[in-house]
């Protein structure tokens, strides 16, 4: 078992590098935190402020962001394959080149964040808010974009790699 630091106040913290691997961080304060290349595989996040977090080339495969605040935060080249970010709220978040691949962002508000060249292929956009993202580049192979708010996407043809992406039925 990971360490259990539910509701912890790291707030700005220098975690960079840090292997926090099957962690309890949820409800945690991680606001302005340096996690950039941490290993969170697996770490609960549920809940947790990470607002203006640096988590650049970090690793959050198999985590639970579901419900987490990551406004602003910086998840350039991070992986997050298979991550779960229900309800999550990512206004103006940095996603530039992410591993998104299988991620649940269903009911995500994405508002603003800028998915340059992230990785979208099987991920779960049911009912997300992308109003004004930019997917530049983005690769939504097999997303599913169910409800998904789109308007005023940067980069992003929805009159056919959307339609394409819907689920058939």
């Amino acid at each position: 078992a990971g360490a259990h630091l539910t509701s912890a106040d790291l707030t700005g913290a220098y975690l960079s590098g840090a292997v926090l691997t099957n962690a309890n961080l949820s409800n945690a304060d991680l606001t302005g935190a340096y996690l950039s290349g941490a290993d969170l595989t697996n770490t609960n996040l549920s809940n947790a402020d990470l607002t203006r977090a640096h988590l650049i080339e970090a690793n959050l495969t198999d985590a639970n962001l579901s419900n987490a605040d990551l406004t602003k935060a910086h998840l350039s080249n991070a992986d997050l394959p298979n991550a779960n970010l229900t309800d999550a709220y990512l206004y103006e978040t940095y996603l530039t080149g992410a591993d998104l691949s299988n991620v649940n962002l269903s009911n995500a508000d994405l508002r603003k964040a800028n998915l340059t060249d992230a990785n979208l292929t099987d991920a779960n956009l049911t009912d997300a808010n992308l109003t004004m993202a930019n997917l530049t580049m983005a690769n939504l192979t097999m997303a599913n974009l169910t409800g998904t708010n789109l308007t005023g996407v940067i980069g992003y043809q929805i009159t056919t790699k959307a339609i394409n992406s819907l689920p058939k039925e």
